[in-house]
Protein backbone atom coordinates (compact mmCIF):
# COMPACT_ATOMS: atom_id res chain seq x y z
CA UNK A 1 0.00 0.00 0.00
CA UNK A 2 1.58 3.21 -1.20
CA UNK A 3 -0.21 5.60 1.19
CA UNK A 4 -1.93 4.14 4.28
CA UNK A 5 -4.03 7.27 4.79
CA UNK A 6 -4.88 7.85 1.12
CA UNK A 7 -8.53 6.85 1.48
CA UNK A 8 -8.88 9.47 4.22
CA UNK A 9 -7.03 12.27 2.44
CA UNK A 10 -8.41 11.99 -1.10
CA UNK A 11 -11.98 11.96 -2.32
CA UNK A 12 -13.09 9.68 -5.11
CA UNK A 13 -13.03 11.42 -8.47
CA UNK A 14 -14.41 10.23 -11.78
CA UNK A 15 -14.00 11.24 -15.41
CA UNK A 16 -16.38 13.98 -16.52
CA UNK A 17 -19.05 13.06 -19.04
CA UNK A 18 -20.13 15.37 -21.81
CA UNK A 19 -23.47 17.09 -21.12
CA UNK A 20 -26.43 14.96 -22.28
CA UNK A 21 -27.81 17.52 -24.74
CA UNK A 22 -24.38 17.77 -26.36
CA UNK A 23 -23.39 14.11 -26.50
CA UNK A 24 -26.66 12.97 -28.11
CA UNK A 25 -25.49 14.71 -31.27
CA UNK A 26 -22.89 12.00 -31.91
CA UNK A 27 -22.19 8.29 -31.39
CA UNK A 28 -18.72 8.63 -29.88
CA UNK A 29 -17.57 7.90 -26.34
CA UNK A 30 -18.21 10.95 -24.21
CA UNK A 31 -16.05 10.84 -21.07
CA UNK A 32 -12.86 12.87 -20.59
CA UNK A 33 -10.28 10.74 -18.71
CA UNK A 34 -8.73 11.98 -15.50
CA UNK A 35 -5.23 13.38 -15.70
CA UNK A 36 -2.22 11.16 -15.00
CA UNK A 37 -1.58 13.00 -11.74
CA UNK A 38 -5.18 12.51 -10.59
CA UNK A 39 -5.14 8.83 -11.56
CA UNK A 40 -2.04 8.34 -9.42
CA UNK A 41 -3.72 10.14 -6.54
CA UNK A 42 -6.78 7.92 -6.90
CA UNK A 43 -4.49 4.89 -6.64
CA UNK A 44 -3.49 6.11 -3.19
CA UNK A 45 -7.08 5.49 -1.97
CA UNK A 46 -6.60 1.72 -2.20
CA UNK A 47 -6.00 0.25 1.27
CA UNK A 48 -4.54 -3.11 0.16
CA UNK A 49 -7.02 -4.79 2.49
CA UNK A 50 -6.13 -7.94 4.37
CA UNK A 51 -9.12 -9.55 2.62
CA UNK A 52 -9.40 -7.76 -0.75
CA UNK A 53 -13.03 -8.37 -1.70
CA UNK A 54 -12.43 -6.33 -4.85
CA UNK A 55 -10.63 -9.29 -6.44
CA UNK A 56 -12.71 -12.08 -4.91
CA UNK A 57 -15.34 -12.67 -7.61
CA UNK A 58 -17.72 -14.50 -5.27
CA UNK A 59 -21.47 -14.93 -5.49
CA UNK A 60 -23.64 -13.72 -2.63
CA UNK A 61 -27.37 -14.42 -2.98
CA UNK A 62 -26.84 -15.12 -6.67
CA UNK A 63 -25.09 -11.79 -7.37
CA UNK A 64 -21.38 -11.28 -7.86
CA UNK A 65 -19.19 -9.08 -5.70
CA UNK A 66 -15.56 -8.59 -6.58
CA UNK A 67 -13.87 -9.25 -9.92
CA UNK A 68 -14.66 -12.62 -11.59
CA UNK A 69 -11.22 -12.41 -13.25
CA UNK A 70 -9.54 -12.03 -9.84
CA UNK A 71 -7.67 -8.97 -11.09
CA UNK A 72 -4.74 -8.01 -8.85
CA UNK A 73 -6.33 -4.66 -8.07
CA UNK A 74 -4.38 -3.59 -4.94
CA UNK A 75 -1.12 -4.33 -6.75
CA UNK A 76 -1.77 -2.15 -9.78
CA UNK A 77 -3.31 0.58 -7.66
CA UNK A 78 -0.08 0.74 -5.67
CA UNK A 79 2.01 0.67 -8.85
CA UNK A 80 0.17 3.64 -10.36
CA UNK A 81 0.37 5.61 -7.12
CA UNK A 82 4.16 5.26 -7.20
CA UNK A 83 4.23 6.17 -10.91
CA UNK A 84 5.23 2.68 -12.07
CA UNK A 85 2.70 2.42 -14.90
CA UNK A 86 4.62 -0.30 -16.76
CA UNK A 87 4.47 -2.58 -13.73
CA UNK A 88 0.77 -1.77 -13.31
CA UNK A 89 0.20 -3.01 -16.87
CA UNK A 90 2.25 -6.16 -16.24
CA UNK A 91 0.11 -7.01 -13.21
CA UNK A 92 -3.13 -6.19 -15.05
CA UNK A 93 -2.37 -8.39 -18.07
CA UNK A 94 -1.73 -11.42 -15.85
CA UNK A 95 -5.46 -11.85 -15.27
CA UNK A 96 -7.29 -9.79 -17.90
CA UNK A 97 -6.54 -10.05 -21.64
CA UNK A 98 -9.07 -7.33 -22.54
CA UNK A 99 -8.98 -4.42 -20.05
CA UNK A 100 -9.71 -2.05 -22.95
CA UNK A 101 -13.17 -3.67 -23.10
CA UNK A 102 -13.93 -4.25 -19.42
CA UNK A 103 -12.65 -0.77 -18.57
CA UNK A 104 -15.45 0.60 -20.73
CA UNK A 105 -18.45 -1.73 -20.44
CA UNK A 106 -18.08 -3.77 -17.24
CA UNK A 107 -20.38 -2.71 -14.35
CA UNK A 108 -17.35 -3.38 -12.18
CA UNK A 109 -18.42 -5.58 -9.28
CA UNK A 110 -14.87 -4.95 -8.02
CA UNK A 111 -16.00 -1.52 -6.85
CA UNK A 112 -19.03 -3.11 -5.21
CA UNK A 113 -16.66 -5.26 -3.13
CA UNK A 114 -14.29 -2.39 -2.23
CA UNK A 115 -13.98 -2.04 1.55
CA UNK A 116 -14.13 1.75 1.24
CA UNK A 117 -17.86 1.28 0.60
CA UNK A 118 -18.29 0.69 4.34
CA UNK A 119 -17.70 4.31 5.25
CA UNK A 120 -17.60 6.24 2.01
CA UNK A 121 -16.97 5.89 -1.71
CA UNK A 122 -15.14 2.96 -3.32
CA UNK A 123 -11.78 3.25 -5.04
CA UNK A 124 -12.18 4.28 -8.68
CA UNK A 125 -11.10 0.91 -10.07
CA UNK A 126 -12.88 0.96 -13.43
CA UNK A 127 -11.20 4.11 -14.68
CA UNK A 128 -7.85 3.01 -13.29
CA UNK A 129 -8.07 -0.22 -15.29
CA UNK A 130 -8.85 1.70 -18.48
CA UNK A 131 -6.14 4.26 -17.88
CA UNK A 132 -3.51 1.54 -17.41
CA UNK A 133 -4.25 -0.23 -20.68
CA UNK A 134 -4.61 2.96 -22.73
CA UNK A 135 -1.35 4.35 -21.36
CA UNK A 136 0.33 1.04 -22.21
CA UNK A 137 -0.82 1.37 -25.83
CA UNK A 138 0.19 5.03 -26.01
CA UNK A 139 3.68 4.36 -24.63
CA UNK A 140 4.37 1.53 -27.09
CA UNK A 141 4.51 -1.03 -24.30
CA UNK A 142 2.03 -3.27 -26.12
CA UNK A 143 3.56 -5.05 -29.10
CA UNK A 144 2.77 -8.30 -30.93
CA UNK A 145 4.06 -11.31 -29.00
CA UNK A 146 3.64 -14.39 -31.22
CA UNK A 147 4.55 -17.69 -29.55
CA UNK A 148 8.15 -18.78 -30.08
CA UNK A 149 7.13 -22.43 -30.59
CA UNK A 150 4.01 -23.94 -32.15
CA UNK A 151 2.58 -27.16 -30.71
CA UNK A 152 1.23 -28.51 -34.00
CA UNK A 153 -2.28 -28.62 -32.54
CA UNK A 154 -5.17 -26.83 -34.26
CA UNK A 155 -8.25 -25.27 -32.68
CA UNK A 156 -11.41 -23.83 -34.24
CA UNK A 157 -13.35 -21.27 -32.24
CA UNK A 158 -16.89 -20.49 -33.33
CA UNK A 159 -17.91 -16.99 -32.31
CA UNK A 160 -15.74 -13.93 -31.76
CA UNK A 161 -17.43 -12.34 -28.76
CA UNK A 162 -15.54 -11.82 -25.50
CA UNK A 163 -15.39 -15.51 -24.60
CA UNK A 164 -14.30 -16.58 -28.10
CA UNK A 165 -11.62 -13.90 -28.27
CA UNK A 166 -10.39 -14.89 -24.82
CA UNK A 167 -10.08 -18.57 -25.74
CA UNK A 168 -8.23 -17.57 -28.90
CA UNK A 169 -5.87 -15.26 -26.99
CA UNK A 170 -4.80 -17.89 -24.48
CA UNK A 171 -4.59 -20.89 -26.81
CA UNK A 172 -2.61 -18.94 -29.38
CA UNK A 173 -0.29 -17.70 -26.63
CA UNK A 174 0.21 -21.36 -25.68
CA UNK A 175 1.36 -22.15 -29.23
CA UNK A 176 -1.71 -23.81 -30.74
CA UNK A 177 -2.84 -22.72 -34.21
CA UNK A 178 -6.17 -20.95 -33.72
CA UNK A 179 -8.84 -20.07 -36.27
CA UNK A 180 -11.87 -18.03 -35.22
CA UNK A 181 -15.11 -18.26 -37.24
CA UNK A 182 -17.54 -15.34 -37.07
CA UNK A 183 -20.86 -15.25 -38.91
CA UNK A 184 -21.04 -11.43 -38.99
CA UNK A 185 -18.95 -9.24 -41.27
CA UNK A 186 -16.86 -7.90 -38.39
CA UNK A 187 -15.06 -9.55 -35.48
CA UNK A 188 -16.31 -8.88 -31.97
CA UNK A 189 -19.71 -10.51 -31.55
CA UNK A 190 -21.55 -8.85 -28.68
CA UNK A 191 -18.77 -6.30 -28.32
CA UNK A 192 -19.10 -5.18 -31.94
CA UNK A 193 -22.82 -5.21 -32.60
CA UNK A 194 -24.50 -5.67 -29.21
CA UNK A 195 -22.96 -2.64 -27.49
CA UNK A 196 -23.45 0.84 -29.00
CA UNK A 197 -20.47 2.85 -30.19
CA UNK A 198 -20.89 5.52 -27.50
CA UNK A 199 -20.16 2.88 -24.85
CA UNK A 200 -17.41 1.07 -26.76
CA UNK A 201 -15.94 2.66 -29.86
CA UNK A 202 -15.22 -0.11 -32.35
CA UNK A 203 -11.71 1.15 -33.12
CA UNK A 204 -10.65 -0.38 -29.81
CA UNK A 205 -11.93 -3.79 -30.86
CA UNK A 206 -10.24 -3.49 -34.24
CA UNK A 207 -6.98 -2.47 -32.55
CA UNK A 208 -6.98 -5.61 -30.40
CA UNK A 209 -8.00 -7.88 -33.27
CA UNK A 210 -5.14 -6.57 -35.45
CA UNK A 211 -2.75 -7.29 -32.59
CA UNK A 212 -4.07 -10.85 -32.28
CA UNK A 213 -3.71 -11.35 -36.03
CA UNK A 214 -0.07 -10.28 -35.87
CA UNK A 215 0.39 -12.84 -33.11
CA UNK A 216 -0.96 -15.58 -35.34
CA UNK A 217 -4.72 -15.85 -34.76
CA UNK A 218 -6.69 -16.33 -37.98
CA UNK A 219 -10.14 -14.72 -38.24
CA UNK A 220 -12.71 -15.80 -40.81
CA UNK A 221 -15.74 -13.48 -40.97
CA UNK A 222 -19.01 -14.03 -42.83
CA UNK A 223 -18.88 -17.76 -42.10
CA UNK A 224 -21.93 -19.22 -40.38
CA UNK A 225 -20.92 -22.54 -38.86
CA UNK A 226 -23.81 -24.97 -39.06
CA UNK A 227 -24.95 -23.37 -42.34
CA UNK A 228 -21.93 -22.43 -44.47
CA UNK A 229 -19.61 -24.95 -42.81
CA UNK A 230 -20.68 -28.34 -41.52
CA UNK A 231 -20.01 -29.22 -37.92
CA UNK A 232 -18.54 -32.59 -38.92
CA UNK A 233 -16.04 -30.90 -41.23
CA UNK A 234 -14.76 -28.71 -38.41
CA UNK A 235 -14.37 -31.71 -36.13
CA UNK A 236 -12.36 -33.53 -38.80
CA UNK A 237 -10.17 -30.55 -39.66
CA UNK A 238 -9.27 -29.43 -36.12
CA UNK A 239 -7.98 -31.11 -32.98
CA UNK A 240 -10.52 -29.21 -30.89
CA UNK A 241 -13.59 -27.05 -31.51
CA UNK A 242 -14.73 -24.41 -29.01
CA UNK A 243 -18.25 -23.02 -29.35
CA UNK A 244 -18.66 -19.45 -28.08
CA UNK A 245 -21.82 -18.45 -29.93
CA UNK A 246 -23.49 -16.51 -27.13
CA UNK A 247 -27.06 -16.63 -25.83
CA UNK A 248 -28.57 -15.43 -29.06
CA UNK A 249 -32.25 -16.25 -28.65
CA UNK A 250 -34.09 -13.05 -27.63
CA UNK A 251 -37.03 -13.44 -25.28
CA UNK A 252 -40.25 -12.44 -27.04
CA UNK A 253 -43.39 -10.68 -25.84
CA UNK A 254 -46.62 -12.66 -26.14
CA UNK A 255 -49.41 -10.18 -26.74
CA UNK A 256 -52.10 -9.72 -29.39
CA UNK A 257 -50.80 -7.67 -32.31
CA UNK A 258 -47.20 -8.83 -31.84
CA UNK A 259 -46.86 -9.42 -35.61
CA UNK A 260 -47.57 -5.77 -36.40
CA UNK A 261 -44.93 -3.90 -38.40
CA UNK A 262 -42.60 -1.71 -36.40
CA UNK A 263 -41.88 -4.21 -33.59
CA UNK A 264 -38.26 -5.39 -33.35
CA UNK A 265 -35.93 -7.20 -31.02
CA UNK A 266 -33.44 -4.85 -29.40
CA UNK A 267 -30.47 -6.87 -30.64
CA UNK A 268 -31.58 -6.39 -34.26
CA UNK A 269 -32.14 -2.68 -33.71
CA UNK A 270 -28.74 -2.11 -32.11
CA UNK A 271 -26.89 -4.21 -34.66
CA UNK A 272 -28.47 -2.43 -37.61
CA UNK A 273 -27.66 0.98 -36.11
CA UNK A 274 -24.02 0.14 -35.38
CA UNK A 275 -23.45 -1.53 -38.75
CA UNK A 276 -24.92 1.42 -40.65
CA UNK A 277 -22.86 3.83 -38.56
CA UNK A 278 -19.63 1.94 -39.28
CA UNK A 279 -20.40 1.26 -42.94
CA UNK A 280 -21.57 4.71 -44.02
CA UNK A 281 -22.30 6.99 -41.04
CA UNK A 282 -25.99 6.17 -41.67
CA UNK A 283 -25.90 7.29 -45.30
CA UNK A 284 -26.96 3.82 -46.53
CA UNK A 285 -30.26 4.07 -44.58
CA UNK A 286 -29.89 0.40 -43.63
CA UNK A 287 -30.97 0.90 -40.05
CA UNK A 288 -34.27 1.00 -38.19
CA UNK A 289 -35.08 4.69 -38.16
CA UNK A 290 -36.49 6.26 -35.00
CA UNK A 291 -36.73 9.77 -36.44
CA UNK A 292 -39.90 11.54 -35.26
CA UNK A 293 -41.33 8.29 -33.90
CA UNK A 294 -42.95 7.44 -30.59
CA UNK A 295 -40.60 4.76 -29.28
CA UNK A 296 -41.39 2.18 -26.62
CA UNK A 297 -38.60 0.08 -25.13
CA UNK A 298 -39.68 -3.06 -23.30
CA UNK A 299 -37.08 -4.00 -20.70
CA UNK A 300 -35.10 -2.09 -18.12
CA UNK A 301 -31.63 -3.64 -18.29
CA UNK A 302 -28.45 -2.51 -20.03
CA UNK A 303 -29.79 -3.44 -23.46
CA UNK A 304 -32.97 -1.45 -22.86
CA UNK A 305 -30.92 1.55 -21.79
CA UNK A 306 -28.78 1.22 -24.94
CA UNK A 307 -31.97 1.31 -27.02
CA UNK A 308 -33.01 4.49 -25.21
CA UNK A 309 -29.68 6.19 -25.93
CA UNK A 310 -29.66 5.05 -29.55
CA UNK A 311 -33.25 6.13 -30.19
CA UNK A 312 -32.59 9.59 -28.81
CA UNK A 313 -29.54 9.98 -31.06
CA UNK A 314 -31.64 8.94 -34.03
CA UNK A 315 -34.19 11.66 -33.26
CA UNK A 316 -37.21 9.95 -31.70
CA UNK A 317 -40.28 12.07 -30.97
CA UNK A 318 -41.07 10.52 -27.58
CA UNK A 319 -39.83 7.62 -25.51
CA UNK A 320 -41.19 5.28 -22.88
CA UNK A 321 -39.37 2.38 -21.21
CA UNK A 322 -41.38 -0.36 -19.53
CA UNK A 323 -40.21 -2.29 -16.49
CA UNK A 324 -42.28 -5.10 -15.01
CA UNK A 325 -40.76 -4.88 -11.54
CA UNK A 326 -41.16 -2.09 -8.95
CA UNK A 327 -38.61 0.72 -8.79
CA UNK A 328 -35.64 -0.19 -6.63
CA UNK A 329 -34.79 2.05 -3.66
CA UNK A 330 -32.38 4.92 -4.24
CA UNK A 331 -30.12 3.83 -1.37
CA UNK A 332 -29.06 0.49 0.12
CA UNK A 333 -31.54 -1.06 2.51
CA UNK A 334 -30.62 -2.83 5.77
CA UNK A 335 -31.36 -6.22 4.19
CA UNK A 336 -28.82 -5.52 1.40
CA UNK A 337 -25.53 -4.84 3.23
CA UNK A 338 -22.01 -4.56 1.82
CA UNK A 339 -20.41 -6.51 0.17
CA UNK A 340 -23.59 -7.68 -1.57
CA UNK A 341 -24.39 -6.21 -4.98
CA UNK A 342 -26.37 -3.02 -4.23
CA UNK A 343 -30.00 -3.47 -5.24
CA UNK A 344 -30.60 0.23 -5.84
CA UNK A 345 -32.08 2.28 -8.66
CA UNK A 346 -29.51 3.11 -11.32
CA UNK A 347 -30.02 5.91 -13.79
CA UNK A 348 -27.79 5.12 -16.76
CA UNK A 349 -26.59 7.33 -19.60
CA UNK A 350 -29.64 6.68 -21.80
CA UNK A 351 -32.10 7.58 -19.09
CA UNK A 352 -30.05 10.70 -18.24
CA UNK A 353 -30.33 11.76 -21.87
CA UNK A 354 -34.08 11.09 -21.98
CA UNK A 355 -34.54 13.24 -18.89
CA UNK A 356 -32.56 16.04 -20.53
CA UNK A 357 -34.50 15.83 -23.79
CA UNK A 358 -38.04 15.08 -22.61
CA UNK A 359 -37.93 16.45 -19.07
CA UNK A 360 -38.70 13.19 -17.28
CA UNK A 361 -37.41 9.71 -16.61
CA UNK A 362 -38.63 7.41 -19.43
CA UNK A 363 -39.11 4.43 -17.14
CA UNK A 364 -42.60 3.26 -16.22
CA UNK A 365 -42.50 0.61 -13.50
CA UNK A 366 -44.79 -2.34 -12.80
CA UNK A 367 -46.22 -2.13 -16.29
CA UNK A 368 -46.36 -4.41 -19.31
CA UNK A 369 -47.96 -4.61 -22.74
CA UNK A 370 -51.40 -6.19 -22.96
CA UNK A 371 -51.97 -5.56 -26.67
CA UNK A 372 -50.31 -3.97 -29.69
CA UNK A 373 -52.73 -2.03 -31.90
CA UNK A 374 -52.02 -1.62 -35.63
CA UNK A 375 -53.35 0.81 -38.22
CA UNK A 376 -54.89 -0.11 -41.59
CA UNK A 377 -51.38 -0.70 -43.01
CA UNK A 378 -50.56 -3.24 -40.33
CA UNK A 379 -48.15 -0.85 -38.61
CA UNK A 380 -48.12 -0.57 -34.83
CA UNK A 381 -49.64 2.76 -33.80
CA UNK A 382 -50.71 2.19 -30.19
CA UNK A 383 -50.01 -0.10 -27.27
CA UNK A 384 -52.43 -1.04 -24.56
CA UNK A 385 -50.55 -1.16 -21.27
CA UNK A 386 -51.58 -2.63 -17.95
CA UNK A 387 -50.29 -2.07 -14.43
CA UNK A 388 -48.87 -4.96 -12.40
CA UNK A 389 -48.72 -5.84 -8.73
CA UNK A 390 -46.96 -8.51 -6.74
CA UNK A 391 -49.21 -11.37 -5.66
CA UNK A 392 -48.54 -14.79 -4.17
CA UNK A 393 -49.27 -17.57 -6.62
CA UNK A 394 -50.19 -20.80 -4.84
CA UNK A 395 -49.52 -22.94 -7.91
CA UNK A 396 -46.06 -21.48 -8.44
CA UNK A 397 -45.38 -21.24 -4.73
CA UNK A 398 -43.96 -17.73 -5.03
CA UNK A 399 -44.87 -14.12 -5.69
CA UNK A 400 -45.60 -13.18 -9.30
CA UNK A 401 -46.40 -9.91 -11.05
CA UNK A 402 -50.13 -10.01 -11.80
CA UNK A 403 -52.30 -7.56 -13.73
CA UNK A 404 -54.22 -4.94 -11.80
CA UNK A 405 -57.86 -5.15 -12.87
CA UNK A 406 -59.11 -2.05 -14.66
CA UNK A 407 -55.66 -0.43 -14.95
CA UNK A 408 -55.37 -0.61 -18.75
CA UNK A 409 -54.50 2.49 -20.75
CA UNK A 410 -53.24 3.26 -24.25
CA UNK A 411 -50.15 5.12 -25.45
CA UNK A 412 -49.17 6.13 -29.01
CA UNK A 413 -46.35 3.96 -30.34
CA UNK A 414 -44.68 3.83 -33.77
CA UNK A 415 -41.60 1.78 -32.91
CA UNK A 416 -41.35 -1.00 -30.31
CA UNK A 417 -38.01 -2.43 -29.18
CA UNK A 418 -38.09 -5.66 -27.17
CA UNK A 419 -35.18 -5.82 -24.73
CA UNK A 420 -36.50 -8.58 -22.47
CA UNK A 421 -33.32 -10.65 -22.25
CA UNK A 422 -32.18 -13.86 -23.93
CA UNK A 423 -33.19 -17.47 -23.54
CA UNK A 424 -30.11 -19.42 -24.61
CA UNK A 425 -28.14 -20.79 -27.52
CA UNK A 426 -29.53 -21.01 -31.04
CA UNK A 427 -30.78 -24.45 -31.99
CA UNK A 428 -29.27 -24.70 -35.48
CA UNK A 429 -25.76 -24.67 -33.98
CA UNK A 430 -26.45 -27.03 -31.11
CA UNK A 431 -28.30 -29.48 -33.39
CA UNK A 432 -25.51 -29.37 -35.96
CA UNK A 433 -23.04 -30.54 -33.30
CA UNK A 434 -25.49 -32.84 -31.50
CA UNK A 435 -25.07 -31.13 -28.14
CA UNK A 436 -26.94 -31.84 -24.93
CA UNK A 437 -28.72 -28.79 -23.48
CA UNK A 438 -29.92 -27.66 -20.08
CA UNK A 439 -33.53 -26.71 -19.34
CA UNK A 440 -32.58 -23.12 -20.20
CA UNK A 441 -31.21 -24.27 -23.60
CA UNK A 442 -27.64 -23.56 -22.57
CA UNK A 443 -25.05 -26.12 -23.64
CA UNK A 444 -24.72 -28.77 -20.93
CA UNK A 445 -21.38 -29.74 -19.42
CA UNK A 446 -20.23 -31.23 -16.15
CA UNK A 447 -20.41 -28.43 -13.58
CA UNK A 448 -17.19 -26.46 -13.49
CA UNK A 449 -16.01 -27.86 -16.83
CA UNK A 450 -16.35 -26.92 -20.49
CA UNK A 451 -16.23 -30.23 -22.35
CA UNK A 452 -19.54 -31.05 -24.04
CA UNK A 453 -21.05 -34.50 -24.63
CA UNK A 454 -19.42 -34.50 -28.09
CA UNK A 455 -15.80 -35.56 -28.46
CA UNK A 456 -13.34 -32.71 -29.06
CA UNK A 457 -16.08 -30.05 -28.67
CA UNK A 458 -15.98 -27.48 -25.85
CA UNK A 459 -18.09 -24.44 -25.03
CA UNK A 460 -17.74 -21.19 -23.08
CA UNK A 461 -19.41 -17.86 -22.44
CA UNK A 462 -23.12 -17.06 -22.58
CA UNK A 463 -23.74 -20.17 -24.68
CA UNK A 464 -22.59 -22.14 -21.65
CA UNK A 465 -23.68 -20.11 -18.61
CA UNK A 466 -26.54 -18.07 -20.09
CA UNK A 467 -26.82 -14.32 -20.56
CA UNK A 468 -24.28 -12.64 -18.32
CA UNK A 469 -21.61 -9.94 -18.06
CA UNK A 470 -18.70 -9.45 -20.45
CA UNK A 471 -16.31 -10.08 -17.56
CA UNK A 472 -17.90 -13.48 -16.90
CA UNK A 473 -17.57 -14.35 -20.59
CA UNK A 474 -13.85 -13.55 -20.38
CA UNK A 475 -13.50 -15.65 -17.22
CA UNK A 476 -15.24 -18.55 -18.93
CA UNK A 477 -12.95 -18.18 -21.93
CA UNK A 478 -9.85 -18.22 -19.75
CA UNK A 479 -10.94 -21.32 -17.83
CA UNK A 480 -12.09 -23.07 -21.00
CA UNK A 481 -8.75 -22.41 -22.72
CA UNK A 482 -6.97 -24.08 -19.84
CA UNK A 483 -9.20 -27.16 -20.15
CA UNK A 484 -8.75 -27.36 -23.93
CA UNK A 485 -4.99 -27.01 -23.55
CA UNK A 486 -4.90 -29.87 -21.06
CA UNK A 487 -6.99 -32.03 -23.37
CA UNK A 488 -4.59 -31.37 -26.27
CA UNK A 489 -1.30 -31.59 -24.41
CA UNK A 490 -2.01 -33.70 -21.33
CA UNK A 491 -1.19 -30.75 -19.08
CA UNK A 492 -1.63 -26.98 -19.13
CA UNK A 493 0.63 -24.08 -18.23
CA UNK A 494 -2.00 -21.43 -18.89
Amino acid sequence: MGKPTGFLEYERKESVGEAPLKRIKHFNEFHTPLSKKEQERQGARCMNCGVPFCQSGILIKGMVTGCPLNNLIPEWNDATYTGNWDEAYNRLRKTNPFPEFTGRVCPHPCEVGCTCNLGGDPVNIKEKELSIIERAYESGLIKPEPPEVRTGKTVAIVGSGPSGLCVAEYLNRRGHSVTVYERSDRVGGLLMYGIPNMKLEKTYIERKVKLMEKEGVVFKTGVNVGVDVKAQDLKKQYDAVVLCCGASNPRDIKAPGRKSKGIYFAVDYLKAATKSLLDSNFADKKYIDAKDKNVMVIGGGDTGNDCVGTSIRLGCKSLIQLEMMPKLPDERQPNNPWPEWPRVCKTDYGQEEAIAVFGKDPRVYQTTVKEFIANEKGEVCKAKLVKLESKFDKKAGRNIMAEVAGSEYEVPVDLVLIAAGFLGSQSYVTKAFGLDLTERTNVKTVEGHFKTNVDKVFTAGDMHRGQSLVVWAIREGRDCAREVDKALMGYSNL
